[in-house]
């Protein structure tokens, strides 16, 4: 399969350079359950979008520190393509950012979390096993970093994970549209670096709680990976 990778992190401190880019993060998590496929990034950020979306077999975006409601134009502008992928049921994948901006563009509304940061490892609660899970039920352990999330979502979704502190954490459309407040690009390393990196930014009792968060476990990524691979492959074989 050819993918597309939408990166719209904004981030470009020293932290953000010194580590994978979002492009290289999500190419490393596809691989990791279909070392095979082929994933190009396009920095949309910047205003690089595809040429053609429709030459590829589904999309995936990233997640950003920006806000989907800032409405820069870039962000304007990813959220037409969204709506034409869904319009054309060409296999759509977004976490984080990507998940709100996915909502937002469909008429679901986006804001603030009503309990604040959520940030370190979580427990992402199965409401509903779509065709592409692994059919486990319960929870799905993932890392988060949002101080905003989907506070209304489109119509016609089906909510896939959610917690009392986040009831929409992943939803479905059909089977073309996949979505994670989530991170499962990134790595425990990776996750463990940005707490150190925001502790002199963010409350102190957020960062203690993601210190402790993290030092449970690791997110269960491989599992995870291989939901985004079924995903795109059962997209693919109904279109």
């Amino acid at each position: 399969m050819h993918l597309a990778t939408l990166v719209t992190n904004t981030d470009e401190s020293d932290f953000a350079h010194r580590n994978p880019r979002d492009d290289a993060k999500f190419a490393e998590l596809v691989h990791r359950a279909r070392p095979d496929w082929r994933v190009e990034g396009f920095w949309v950020k910047d205003g690089i979008f595809p040429d053609d979306i429709g030459r590829f077999d589904g999309l995936m975006i990233t997640g950003s520190p920006a806000s989907v409601n800032d409405g820069e134009d870039w962000m304007l502008r990813l959220e037409e393509l969204i709506r034409d992928a869904v319009a054309r049921r060409i296999p759509l994948f977004a976490a984080c950012f990507g998940h709100q901006a996915v909502a937002r563009a469909l008429g679901g509304r986006v804001g603030r979390n009503p309990g604040g940061w959520v940030f370190g490892l979580t427990d992402a609660q199965i409401r509903h096993a779509a065709p592409w899970m692994d059919g486990q039920g319960g929870a799905i352990r993932l890392y988060a970093s949002h101080s905003e999330q989907v506070l209304e979502p489109p119509e016609g979704i089906t909510v896939l994970t959610g917690r009392p502190d986040c009831p929409v954490s992943g939803f479905a459309i059909g089977d073309h549209v996949f979505t994670t407040q989530y991170h499962p690009e990134m790595s425990h390393d990776f996750m463990s670096g940005l707490v150190e990196e925001l502790a002199d930014e963010l409350p102190a009792e957020v960062i203690a709680q993601a210190r402790a968060s993290l030092a449970r476990g690791a997110a269960e990524t491989d599992r995870f990976a291989g939901w985004v691979a079924r995903f795109f492959e059962g997209a693919a074989r109904r279109a």
